[in-house]
């Protein structure tokens, strides 16, 4: 079991483009015209293309299974916040710091935030995994 300690963090940006948002659309089955119909995203509260939020989200999950705690890591649970739209082209940066470790158990409870480009948080959250 990997050595956690509170306070320990680590962090994974990435650029969303629209392949991206295609794939996951097609990977999910998620065609909802907000993320894949400028002219209907025009008519909405953003005025433009959003990405799905659990694609964004996704960030996350690849945080957790290959840098802290890392490779073997499982979900038990993950809330989420959706505080702010992430449009094409944001660059959003996962920021996942150890909370708490269970006395004896590999369990550990995670801050699990996401920010773009100019700071914003547009995710906030909290995981619970199984550390390996």
């Amino acid at each position: 079991m990997p050595q956690l300690t509170p306070g320990q963090k680590a962090t994974l940006t990435k650029t969303f483009t629209e392949t991206d948002v295609i794939a996951f659309a097609q990977a999910s089955g998620d065609h909802n015209p907000v993320h894949l119909d400028e002219a209907y995203a025009q008519t909405t509260r953003f005025g433009k293309r959003i990405a799905h939020g659990m694609l964004v989200a996704g960030l996350i999950s690849a945080v957790l299974g290959t840098q802290l705690p890392g490779p073997g890591t499982i979900y038990l649970g993950q809330e989420l916040s959706f505080k702010a739209p992430v449009f094409l082209g944001d660059t959003i940066t996962a920021e996942i710091e150890v909370a708490t470790v269970r006395p004896g158990k590999p369990i550990a409870t995670l801050t699990t935030n996401c920010y773009n480009q100019d700071g914003t948080l547009v995710i906030e959250g909290k995981a619970t995994v199984l550390i390996p």
